[in-house]
């Protein structure tokens, strides 16, 4: 499987999200300001309809 926790971490960057803070586990929480809402990001994303529903949430329109 591939993992798309690096390649999710690199787009939202790019595209202006900042990371906040950490959450429970392995997750981080990060803000998107063209959504203007804060998104869980997920330390182990191994599904690439997670890595979309992020990029959904973020107001990204990258798809996997």
């Amino acid at each position: 499987m591939a993992e798309y926790e690096k390649k999710v971490r690199a787009i939202l960057t790019e595209n202006g999200c900042k990371f906040v803070r950490h959450g429970k586990g392995d997750h981080d929480i990060w803000y998107s300001p063209i959504t203007d809402r804060n998104i869980t990001v997920d330390g182990k994303i191994k599904s690439r309809f997670t890595a979309n529903e992020i990029m959904k949430q973020s107001g990204i329109s990258y798809r996997f």
